[in-house]
């Protein structure tokens, strides 16, 4: 077991390794940038980017997207989830290993040309598939298998995102559901190697950059204030997103869908760049206190929009990052708002409060979420504090909605749309 969670380790930081560079070399070449003196990240790209530029590549997502997906629901094997992979009391459903290379190969191209769901799913399933194979080379025992799956996928996320305790909680808070000796050695292990291996050619860095955020009686009160009302977003966006996701189109209706969805992205990246891609680029502008109320209000209602519509259009991909940015978009809106008649809070430190506290809700993975919204901007440790506090009331104010609606939980696991577990 020790052998196969260091060798999970290894082979998921490799993995993430290289999905991570395919990521940016479609995303330069698709945009036109990179170039020694020009923009080098994903928005300041596409903001550079000519329009016809902008259109062709979300078209050519549409393409990759439609044909793609149909191809792979027609010839080959059915796609088994991560948390099909690993179960609940055995070793769960096997992941075709050709199918799932492709369907996450799928996602990194889609998401590179502009879609705008995540990528971490991806490196989560290559880690599962390597893991899967690591196991049953080894001859683990059952129990044995479904850890280190849970471990090959937790390692994933933790490569592309350079999130160690993150990735860790990932794998015992959502995936296993247990924090047992055993499991938790392993979770921190496998999460920590492979987190480790990508420095050597992605560099030791973190997500996003903030600037100094103090702890301050009006940050604490809109902390209080303002997490229900972020819960009772994550509430609504989920129930959008569930809809959306079970009626995702299939089949060669996929193909007509996407041909639809993604060039109306492109139209709309024309006036918005900030809309295609996973959010990462907004999310930085919401933390730097760059967006405003206004823009921050529209970015918002459009990125929920493209993301059902790519949800709608059977696109897949993660809804990690894209549900950190609206998020921080909302918490945004509500500072633009309570800035105007209460004492002032800064825009770029409620953004990440709210960023953290819809992900943990809408994603069902308080702990996990703040860990990720720590080791995303290495947040100092006075803002915990805040950070707490927002999240208490946006899960709370979300188990409220819930109830009033009368209907179970959609449980939005962090996997590939369609995928979804429900549990009362």
């Amino acid at each position: 077991m020790a052998m196969a969670v260091i060798c999970t380790g290894i082979l998921s930081g490799i993995g993430g390794t290289v999905l991570s560079l395919l990521l940016h070399v479609i995303q330069h070449v698709a945009y036109g940038y990179g170039q020694a003196g020009g923009p080098h990240n994903f928005l300041l790209g596409v903001s550079a980017a000519p329009y016809w530029r902008r259109i062709a590549a979300l078209s050519a997502a549409g393409v990759v997207a439609g044909v793609g997906w149909w191809a792979l629901g027609r010839f080959g094997r059915p796609l088994v989830s991560i948390a099909a992979a690993v179960g609940k009391t055995g070793p769960g459903k096997p992941m075709p290993p050709l199918s799932t290379v492709a369907h996450l190969l799928l996602q990194i191209v889609t998401v590179a040309l502009g879609s705008p769901l995540g990528r971490e799913v991806a490196p989560r399933e290559l880690g599962a598939v390597l893991a899967t194979g690591t196991g049953r080379l080894l001859g683990l025992a059952a129990e044995d298998r479904r850890i280190i799956i849970a471990c090959g996928a937790g390692a994933g996320l933790s490569a592309v995102y350079n999130v160690p305790l993150g990735g860790a909680l990932f794998i015992l808070e959502v995936l296993l559901g247990s924090v047992g000796q055993r499991t938790v050695l392993c979770a921190v292990a496998a999460s920590a190697i492979g987190a480790f291996v990508p420095w050597a050619v992605l560099g030791n860095v973190h997500q996003y950059e903030i600037g100094p955020m103090a702890v301050t009686a009006p940050v604490v009160l809109w902390a209080i204030c303002a997490g229900p009302v972020i819960g009772v977003g994550a509430h609504v966006a989920r129930r959008l997103m569930g809809i959306v996701q079970n009626r995702a189109a299939k089949g060669p209706s996929r193909i007509g869908w996407c041909l639809v969805v993604f060039p109306v992205l492109g139209v709309l990246t024309c006036l918005y760049p900030q809309l295609p891609g996973n959010g990462r680029g907004p999310m930085q502008l919401a933390l730097s206190a760059r967006l405003g109320m206004e823009l921050a209000a529209i970015v918002l209602v459009l990125k929920v929009v493209v993301i059902m519509g790519a949800l709608r259009a059977g696109a897949a991909g993660g809804l990690l990052t894209p549900s950190l940015t609206m998020g921080a978009l909302l918490s945004t809106v509500v500072a633009g708002a309570w800035n105007m008649v209460l004492p002032a809070v800064d825009e770029g430190s409620v953004a990440l409060l709210g960023g953290i506290a819809f992900l943990g809700t809408f994603m069902s993975m308080p702990l996990t979420a703040v860990a990720l919204g720590i080791e995303f901007t290495h947040l100092d440790h006075d803002m915990w504090i805040p950070v707490f506090l927002t999240s208490a009331g946006a899960l709370v104010a979300f188990r409220v909605s819930a109830r009033v609606v009368g209907r179970p939980v959609v449980q939005t696991q962090p996997c590939a749309p369609g995928s979804m577990s429900v549990r009362s």
